[in-house]
């Protein structure tokens, strides 16, 4: 039997009608509150806080201390929603101020109030990381505080084998995962039954090694009957700056650029995307670590191509810019990689059997040269595509102010510096994460857990008696959002096969049950 993640739990209910809970793990209070419109009221063991928004005076509310409470057992697993007495009562409560937006309340503003009012007992995440050439484990407090985070790196098996090796990958994430799980808890002085919840990786991503974090996870979650989130990979590299810039609120227009993704994206809401842009071939990180390889550089690879191509001439080398013909917002690399790679043979560079490091004055400004031609056509194809999916974005959602730039590239200064110019162009203001959490990190897993807990998107514990050998359900090639009807281009590849249905239609999928 497959397991799924991400449900949802409850009925759907407006953010301008939500009321939050207050985190705190395991007391003998619920709050549930609704109303009826888009978003989902959250379900969980914590005691709940509400704060009005209207600004007429409302009268006293009729129930304890401005909450509506339910009393529920002390039982493992998820409460019961309140009955139907309590909800008739919130309603009243809601008439009698005129409107039904007296609980409005902010996702981010509950969350730092809850870190507030209840610091000795926080909502804690464990996060866990599976990618394909690293492993990690964090915790997070509810309002966004890391508590610890530690990661396994595999670069040793990247040099070896001259990249990712995914049958190698998943055996250094079996080997490690107990223990860097253990070595979270113990930095963050917590046990596992301090955790109100987990968050794992379930897609995209390589199957093999994705299936590694979710297993330890229910574990976990098994052994201290904790609620799973399951998270969209990309998802979180665009939640990511919704922790770090508290004035982020949907609906914003995201970039997200790493070595296996290039994607342009129009977030309406938690969980709802509409894909502007994709790339039908090969990533813009993935571009620059194949240069970065061919021109003889180390490891670090884009980092160090960006370093060279510093003391490089941009306009050296006439690399053509990519699907300009296409007027679309999609991306393609293969094309300019190609164009690297004979530019490299032209000038009978012996980048394989010289290192850089060894290489000498001449041959390296060669290098430097084609480093900074590769850059600036790399980041001007990145330029007109987002400016592009910036005038659809404003056209779909004129209230947009924020242009996000996340996923490892993003911490490229070159392409911040040139992204922030379309951004100021159109009146928008750039938002990235630190380049930190640029990269593949846990706190981008347990931040968007925590968005999804609160939503009420959660899957309950795993039953006490499940088989070790559960079959869990993976989506390696899982989109994020629906495709915009105009962003369709007929250079995109067809293939279709084992693509999950994507997070958006899932989740919309889910509200209409």
């Amino acid at each position: 039997m497959a397991a799924t993640l991400l449900p949802t739990l409850s009925p759907p209910v407006s953010r301008a009608a939500a009321a939050f809970l207050l985190l705190r793990r395991a007391p003998s209070e619920v709050l549930l509150l609704s109303s009826s419109s888009s978003n989902s009221t959250p379900l969980t063991r914590f005691r709940l806080l509400v704060l009005s928004s209207n600004p007429s005076p409302c009268p006293p509310p009729p129930f304890h201390t401005g909450v509506l409470l339910h009393r529920c057992s002390r039982r493992s697993g998820p409460p019961r929603p309140p009955n139907a007495r309590y909800r008739d009562k919130l309603r009243r409560y809601c008439r009698s101020c005129g409107t039904s937006d007296c609980f409005l309340f902010s996702c981010r503003f509950y969350l730092r109030a809850a870190a507030e009012a209840c610091v000795e007992n926080p909502l804690c995440f464990c996060a866990e990381l599976p990618r394909c050439c690293l492993s990690g484990c964090l915790q997070v407090r509810g309002d966004g505080e890391i508590l610890s985070q530690v990661v396994s790196s595999q670069a040793d098996l990247l040099a070896r084998y001259g990249g990712v090796a995914p049958k190698m990958a998943e055996e250094a994430h079996a080997l490690v995962i107990d223990q860097v799980v253990q070595k979270a808890l113990d930095d963050a002085k917590l046990s596992g039954s301090d955790l109100s919840a987990v968050a794992v990786t379930v897609g995209p991503g390589l199957s093999l090694c994705l299936r590694v974090g979710v297993h330890k996870v229910r574990q976990v979650a098994k052994s201290f009957g904790l609620p799973i989130v399951g998270v969209h990979h990309m998802e979180a590299h665009a939640l990511v700056s919704r922790l770090v810039n508290k004035d982020l609120d949907f609906p914003f227009l995201a970039l997200l650029i790493s070595g296996g993704h290039n994607l342009l994206v129009l977030a309406h809401s938690l969980g709802q995307y509409v894909q502007l842009g994709t790339t039908i071939d090969d990533a813009i990180g993935e571009a620059y670590d194949e240069t970065a390889r061919w021109l003889g550089l180390d490891m670090r690879k884009g980092p160090a191509l960006e370093e060279l191509a510093l003391d490089g001439d941009p306009d050296a080398v006439k690399f053509r810019v990519p699907m300009r013909q296409h007027k679309d917002c999609n991306f393609s690399y293969a094309g300019l990689k190609t164009q690297v790679r004979l530019a490299i043979e032209s000038k009978n560079l012996s980048t394989y059997d010289i290192p850089i490091s060894s290489a000498s004055e001449e041959d390296r400004q060669s290098r430097a040269n084609i480093a900074a031609s590769f850059q600036r056509v790399a980041v001007l194809h990145l330029e007109e595509r987002c400016q592009r999916a910036v005038e659809w974005a404003l056209k779909i959602e004129p209230s947009i102010k924020y242009f996000v730039v996340s996923g490892g590239v993003a911490s490229n200064k070159y392409v911040r510096t040139c992204l922030n110019q379309v951004a100021e162009n159109n009146g928008l203001q750039l938002v990235s994460p630190p380049p930190s959490l640029c990269t593949d990190n846990g706190v981008m897993i347990a931040w968007t857990g925590i968005e999804h807990f609160v939503a009420g998107r959660f899957e309950d514990p795993p039953a006490a008696d499940e088989p070790d050998d559960t079959q869990y359900e993976l989506r390696p090639r899982w989109p994020l959002g629906e495709e915009y009807s105009e962003g369709r281009s007929v250079a995109r590849s067809l293939k279709t096969a084992r693509v999950h249905p994507s997070l958006t239609s899932m989740i919309q999928g889910s509200l209409q049950k």
